[in-house]
């Protein structure tokens, strides 16, 4: 019986190729962003059947409700949405901050609510939680950023012991810099402020690494697929780094 998998943020970038992987590992997936025109044909490509499109959004508390009730199972919740704002922290509004904050813990945070005591009850359930390894350390200008992604792993640790003896697991996955349209956006601020051509300004993202380059989008859904498989059954409560060494802790 195939399993159900429920991915955040699945229209794009690290979200559609976790999606994409699996429903090639043979998920039944359901598939949820915001944009629902573009989720729709990001799900009609899904290899196999049976895959669906559920427009909703983490941020909001009735879409999640909503979205929720119209689905059934859930075996697998990947939260993979989120937002990244840069700004100095004497710049950081408190919009930027609550935004940050709602999306990306609290909006984790409600999934996790809505959808672990199921899996528990079950006894059987995966859930990863896609963060970023400024969840694990700081960076300048992304105060409100670096905080909603320390919450959310915190959360995680947290939401681990109370459920360590059910059968299911909960883990994140801290990513560097991606090579995805985030990474795009951030190297045009950066040839924008600094004047830099953009072959520079990706290439001081790239330096981040030990490995001099950026994580391919597809590196980040092996992580995930491996996690949410039985032999992954004694990896729980972690935060992992995925970032060439960039982080280690």
């Amino acid at each position: 019986m195939a399993l159900n998998a429920l991915v955040t943020g699945a229209s794009r970038g690290i979200g559609r190729s976790i999606a994409e992987r699996l429903a090639r590992d043979g998920m039944q997936v359901v598939a949820s962003a915001r944009n629902a025109e573009q989720l729709a044909s990001v799900v009609d490509a899904f290899p196999g059947s049976g895959h669906r499109a559920l427009p909703m959004d983490v941020g909001d508390a009735e879409s999640i409700a909503k979205g929720l009730a119209e689905i059934g199972q859930v075996d697998v919740l990947v939260a993979n949405a989120g937002i990244a704002a840069s700004a100095p922290y004497h710049r950081t509004d408190d919009a930027m901050w609550d935004e940050a904050l709602r999306v990306n813990a609290t909006g984790v945070f409600r999934m996790c609510r809505a959808l672990v005591p199921a899996m528990v009850k079950a006894r059987r359930g995966r859930v990863v939680i896609v963060a970023s390894n400024a969840g694990l350390t700081g960076y300048a200008y992304t105060s409100a950023y670096c905080a909603s992604k320390h919450a959310v792993i915190g959360m995680m640790r947290a939401i681990a012991l109370e459920i360590a003896e059910s059968g299911v697991t909960i883990n994140a996955v801290c990513p560097g810099w991606v090579d995805t349209d985030m990474a795009t956006r951030a190297i045009d601020r950066i040839a924008a402020k600094t004047g830099k051509p953009a072959s520079e300004a990706r290439a001081t993202l790239e330096a981040m690494s030990p490995q001099r380059r950026m994580v391919q989008a597809d590196e980040v859904a092996s992580l995930v697929a491996f996690l949410c498989s039985d032999e992954a059954r004694g990896i729980h409560g972690q935060a992992l780094a995925i970032d060439g060494g960039q982080v280690m802790k």
